[in-house]
């Protein structure tokens, strides 16, 4: 099987494997109630994210004391990365039975936020359908940054000398990923089919006079500008340590690859240990692999779901990669020092 970059043994034969096994595991789960909708949690869970944005926006109007508003800058990140993971539910149509709804909430938060939630989905979606995937995953596929020899060795001019050293720069460069989503948010709105082009483009720019106007009309300008940055690089590096360990690290198949849809979910995600805060910190995407293999499965089930998946995936010899969230983030820049190794490789 043609794997640029694997941390998991990939030995056996999909090709081979029972076609049904994947209905097998589909239907444990129904029997267990697991993709039932779940209106009581996220009618608990969304007013109370709503409502944590109360204390910072009453702050930016009470004081304008640099130390509160920088400590309150990183209490916002925290709510604005709640409210991303508020929309990525949505998007993947884990909360309402209407599709109607779920857009209806996912717009809900473009002025908030200020990224395309039709971007966002478009993007997503593909990612689902061909996690790690070269040419098909647009989340394997930047300018500054490799994931397989492949990729580094098609990078030409200044970007091969860049992505040669792309493991230093990889955290760095996520503090500005905000600005990288909405630059792609612009584009998508403008050229790509979004459903409600423009209902959505006012309210994506509705969020710059609402998110700045606020803040500089507040604030003294160089507490607003400090508030701004931290604020900003802080919810970009939380969105960033919530996605980053999902797949990065993981194989990395070509666009032939023979595998089915089961273990391509499977062998392409790996999980973060659980805990109740690790949970809440990372909107339960720490569960990446019962996420990937049932998108539509409410957060609050996936725990649920681990307890049958991975027993079925050891019973069917599929391996389940599950690390701790601390030692994921080195894993992450030791595969992305990995990947761009042939740049480092003197000619001989």
């Amino acid at each position: 099987m043609p794997v640029e970059v694997a941390q998991v043994p990939v030995d056996f034969d999909p090709v081979g494997e029972n076609p049904n096994k994947f209905a097998q595991l589909r239907r444990l789960i129904q029997e267990n109630g697991l993709l039932e909708k779940q209106p009581r949690y996220y009618a608990f869970k969304i007013p109370l994210t709503m409502i944590l944005l109360v204390p910072g926006v009453a702050l930016l109007v009470l004081t304008d004391a640099l130390w509160v508003q920088l400590l309150n800058a990183i209490y916002l990140a925290f709510v604005f990365t709640q409210f991303g993971f508020i929309c990525h539910d949505a998007g993947h149509r884990q909360i309402f039975r209407s599709a109607a709804k779920e857009d209806f909430l996912g717009l809900l938060f473009v002025p908030i936020v200020g990224i395309s939630f039709s971007w966002w989905m478009d993007t997503h979606n593909r990612h689902h359908c061909h996690p790690n995937q070269l040419g098909s995953d647009p989340a394997i596929e930047f300018d500054f940054f490799a994931f397989s020899d492949k990729q580094a060795r098609s990078k030409g001019g200044w970007l091969r000398s860049l992505v040669r050293y792309q493991a230093f720069y990889f955290l760095p460069l996520m503090l500005a990923y905000p600005v990288m989503m909405r630059i792609e948010s612009v584009k998508f709105l403008l050229k790509g089919n979004p459903r409600q082009p423009i209902l959505e483009s006012i309210l994506f720019l509705l969020h710059f006079p609402l998110y700045y106007g606020l803040v500089f009309s507040q604030l003294p300008l160089w507490t607003a500008l400090a508030f701004i940055l931290v604020q900003q690089s802080l919810f970009s590096l939380l969105l960033v340590s919530a996605f980053a360990p999902n797949h990065k690290g993981m194989v990395v198949l070509e666009e032939d690859h023979p595998l089915d849809y089961l273990h391509q979910q499977v062998c392409t995600a790996q999980n973060l240990q659980s805990h109740p805060f690790t949970d809440f910190w990372f909107g339960c995407l720490n569960y990446q692999i019962e996420h990937h293999l049932f998108p539509n499965m409410a957060r609050n089930k996936l725990k649920a779901a681990q307890k049958i998946i991975r027993p079925f995936c050891k019973e069917n010899s599929i391996p389940y990669q599950e690390t701790t969230a601390s030692r994921c983030h080195w894993e992450i820049l030791k595969f992305l020092h990995q990947a761009s190794a042939p740049l480092r490789q003197k000619k001989t």
